[in-house]
């Protein structure tokens, strides 16, 4: 445990030490003596003068990530030994929802005080570069004859840009999925996308400011044709406006409104955020580049094994249609592929879309399913409608479909808390299936003290009752509900009174044919991903460092100190990316090839066994008591079931009669629900003190 205590502490000073380099960073003293003596201790032949922000911004980083994937693995091996800490019990004040606001949703007291420090940090950049461009001003050619105020109008408008990059350093640290970053600091990708959303909003608003002021500039001093200027030495203009471009776009079509209504159109335009980073790396130049490449390279990684995992079909074993829309697909997973509750899998499925990804939530859990892996959905947008469409239809005998992941946490917590309260709305119960059928798991087999809990779940109609089946694996001979605390409160907002008893309708269980070319979904880098994930890292980061010094040393370098002469600006920064592009590639390529034949081998050895499933839903039985019980599993959950019809659940109500000293809450559903329950544990009356929220809805 000694060793999981170094890494995380080192992790830590090589952050903060990150963050000092980013405070001093437009200071005076930094910029006219530091940097200076910096630049001379990096050979300008080998590196160029790129070397100063690589080694102070962008190595803390890459090996932040490396030693992240050492403590990941570490702490895997030794989980089931860890307890909570006492730090972790004082922050975990500091977790507790503090502020419930639109648009910036469910936020706690330490993301609030990040949330301020990070505004802090840009105006911090803008003030002092603009101090000191004032200060020490630099008067450029033609602008010998402008007035004072128009040249500090043009150095408010170029230092904002310069804020600007700070923003982008951060903004892809919380959409990289396969990261090591993220679960060192106890997030998940799922929780993350909130983080990615506020820095977006910051990267557009300095953006804006950037781009509108120099166009006011320009027109004030009747140079507009600077805007259609690409300068092979300089800034590219035009580059920056096409990046500005793309970035509205993406911008007006990724609110809250466009995301829900129309997630096609939000997800399409969103794809520009290639285009949108490439032309603003070529609008920044190398030496800037740098300050932001250690986001951009994780995420390339991370995007290029998604790829490369993406590329095989996944194995449908079956699918099960509920009464009411909802359908569960099972997968063939590989024995080697462990991942915790609450986890999502990212699904494609070329015959309805090539090219759109949705994330679901896994509701097999792992210790009980340990060769299957489960996914449900509700049907309503345009995508899931064609899905349940095309799954419903009884020619169908193979589907290929593709997956990513499954993405989740690095620990089950939740199993810490003395009882949890489980409160959702409609298909938002997904993710306490898997929660409850870990604890049926650990009650079973290991024995141990599990949390009371207490499911409130609230549907529109009676027939959505059948979602509660899902509760109970199929053909899991673990599944005695006799060892934990169950309390069900289920509310049909919709209907006044239970259906007839002859109304309930039959599941449609659907078996696939085996193809070859199907394959378990498997690890993306084998059982220790986490060690592979490290090596591709730091090999592919090596390998970028010793192409780009080559290049430096023996193209670019003698070119940009000839006599007259200087390296195109652009095609500087092109060489960066492609170096950087060429080293993941060729890492990342061999790693996997070498670990899928592995996992060929091994999935070679799993077959398809038809899992035994209930053609009829004994969620009906919940409002059909008289019906004689032949399971005694289904004899417990309707006996820990009560069913209440015409209204909906009062929460405040609810939570306020809880008891306990540590009680985890956790909400998922409509946006509305979830802030309302953030709303009450975080009300500050005696009884919420003991209410620990946990957020859990995927946010796009």
């Amino acid at each position: 445990m000694n060793s999981l205590v170094l890494l995380k502490l080192t992790c830590l000073v090589l952050f903060l030490g990150t963050l000092v380099v980013w405070i001093v960073l437009p200071m005076e003293f930094f910029k006219y003596d530091s940097t200076p003596k910096l630049t001379k201790r990096f050979n300008p032949s080998y590196i160029g003068g790129q070397g100063t922000n690589l080694f102070l911004l962008t190595f803390p980083m890459i090996l932040i990530a490396v030693l992240g994937c050492i403590y990941l693995h570490i702490k895997s091996k030794n989980e089931a030994s860890m307890k909570r800490s006492s730090t972790q019990q004082h922050l975990s004040s500091l977790r507790r929802p503090f502020l419930v606001l639109d648009p910036l949703g469910v936020v706690t007291l330490m993301e609030l005080i990040f949330l301020i420090m990070g505004i802090a940090l840009v105006s911090w950049h803008f003030g002092n570069y603009y101090y000191v461009s004032v200060k020490n001003p630099f008067v450029m050619p033609g602008m010998e004859h402008q007035k004072q105020w128009q040249t500090r109008f043009r150095a408010a408008s170029l230092r904002i840009g310069y804020a600007s990059n700070i923003a982008w350093a951060f903004v892809f640290f919380p959409v990289t999925r396969l990261s090591s970053i993220l679960p060192l600091v106890g997030l998940t990708f799922e929780s993350s996308i909130k983080y990615h959303i506020w820095t977006g909003q910051v990267v557009m608003i300095t953006s804006a400011l950037h781009s509108i002021g120099f166009i006011i500039y320009w027109a004030i001093v009747n140079t507009m044709s600077e805007m259609l200027e690409w300068a092979k030495d300089w800034v590219s203009n035009v580059a920056g406006e096409i990046s500005w471009v793309f970035l509205i776009v993406m911008w007006v079509t990724s609110f809250a409104y466009t995301r829900r209504k129309t997630f096609e159109v939000f997800f399409y335009t969103h794809q520009l955020y290639t285009l949108a980073t490439f032309f603003y790396v070529i609008h920044i130049g190398v030496a800037w580049t740098m300050q932001i490449l250690p986001g951009i390279f994780l995420f390339a990684l991370d995007r290029y094994l998604r790829f490369l995992q993406s590329r095989s079909c996944a194995r449908l074993i079956s699918t099960r249609i509920l009464p009411g829309g909802a359908v569960e697909m099972t997968f063939s997973k590989s024995p080697g592929l462990r991942y915790n509750v609450t986890s999502n899998l990212f699904v494609n499925v070329p015959k309805i879309s090539k090219l759109q990804w949705h994330p679901f939530t896994v509701t097999s859990n792992d210790n009980m399913d340990t060769d299957k892996l489960s996914i449900v959905f509700q049907s309503g947008g345009s995508w899931t409608t064609k899905m349940y469409q095309e799954l419903s239809s009884s020619s169908l005998e193979r589907l290929e479909v593709s997956v990513e992941g499954p993405y989740g946490p690095s620990s089950n917590d939740f199993l810490k808390h003395e009882s949890l309260v489980l409160i959702s709305g409609g298909s938002g119960i997904t993710p306490f299936i898997p929660i409850i059928r870990e604890i049926i798991y650990q009650s079973n087999i290991h024995k141990e003290p599990v949390p009371n809990v207490k499911l409130i779940c609230a549907f529109k109609h009676a027939v959505d009752l059948a979602m509660l089946d899902l509760l109970l694996p199929s053909g899991s001979t673990i599944s005695d509900l006799s060892k934990i605390q169950l309390e069900i409160q289920v509310y049909v907002t919709r209907e006044n009174q239970p259906p007839e008893s002859d109304s309930q309708k039959l599941f449609q269980t659907k078996y696939f044919k085996p193809n070859p070319s199907d394959l378990p979904i498997s690890p993306v880098l084998g059982p220790n991903s986490w060690l592979y994930l490290c090596l591709i890292t730091a090999s592919s980061f090596i390998l970028f460092l010793v192409l780009l010094t080559l290049v430096t040393q023996y193209h670019i370098y003698p070119i940009d100190q000839g006599t007259n002469r200087t390296y195109n600006f652009t095609i500087w920064v092109l060489w960066d990316l492609f170096l950087m592009c060429i080293s993941i590639i060729l890492i990342s390529s061999v790693i996997f090839l070498l670990q899928k034949r592995k996992i060929t081998i091994e999935a070679k050895q799993i077959k398809n066994v038809e899992i035994p499933m209930p053609v009829t839903s004994p969620g009906s039985w919940l409002y059909s008591r008289d019906r004689e019980l032949e399971s005694l599993p289904y004899q417990s959950l309707v006996q820990a079931t009560q069913v209440h019809y015409g209204g909906r659940p009062d929460l405040k109500k609810i939570l306020s009669e809880c008891r306990g000293k540590d009680i985890g809450v956790m909400a998922s559903g409509p946006r509305g629900m979830r802030h309302d329950v953030a709303r009450l544990c975080s009300s500050g009356s005696s009884g919420a003190k003991t209410l620990h929220f946990e957020y859990l809805s995927f946010n796009w």
